[in-house]
């Protein structure tokens, strides 16, 4: 019995923020095998797999070591007028990392966690953010989008980059 308990001790527990990161470098994994983000020039893009519900991917601004982008269905909320559902994601080429910054689903952070939240408040809204971005990319896949349903929307430039987008 205490050969079992000592097996159990050794296993190293992750923390809140080693979780967090697991799920960026996840979500970067989905992200690349599914739209490539990375190769994109900056503008808009729609993938349609003949549903009726197209994904549109707005690559906003392409940096050396980050891609940002906006991944959306063209559907409105009918009382904001703001696409919902919406990711705001920030792609890490150097470290494999994809980071869903910002999510539309009916609130803004600030609505749900404060101004100044408390650091574990903070990351629990990251993790929820990450693992609803994660459980979206892994249902586009299934779905059939991808690289190759994907086609630039010329003459649409892609939204500007959101002073709240990069907070957080």
């Amino acid at each position: 019995m205490t050969q079992a308990l000592s097996r159990i001790n050794r296993i190293p527990r992750l923390s809140r923020l080693s979780w967090l990161m697991g799920l960026y470098a996840e979500n970067h994994g989905h992200l690349v095998r599914l739209f490539a983000p990375q190769a994109l020039e900056e503008g808009r893009y729609l993938s349609s797999i003949g549903d009726g519900l197209d994904l549109r991917l707005d690559v906003i601004e392409c940096h050396r070591y980050t891609v940002e982008l906006r991944m959306t269905y063209d559907i409105n909320d009918p009382v904001t007028g703001e696409p919902d559902p919406s990711a705001y994601v920030r792609l890490y080429r150097d470290a494999r990392q994809a980071e869903a910054t910002h999510c539309y689903v009916g609130r803004r952070w600030q609505d749900v966690v404060g101004m100044y939240p408390p650091p574990e408040a903070l990351i629990s809204h990251r993790m929820r953010m990450n693992t609803f971005l994660g459980k979206w990319l892994e249902y586009l896949a299934e779905r059939g989008h991808g690289v190759a349903t994907l086609r630039r929307v010329e003459g649409q430039p892609a939204p500007v980059r959101l002073a709240i987008a990069r907070e957080h």
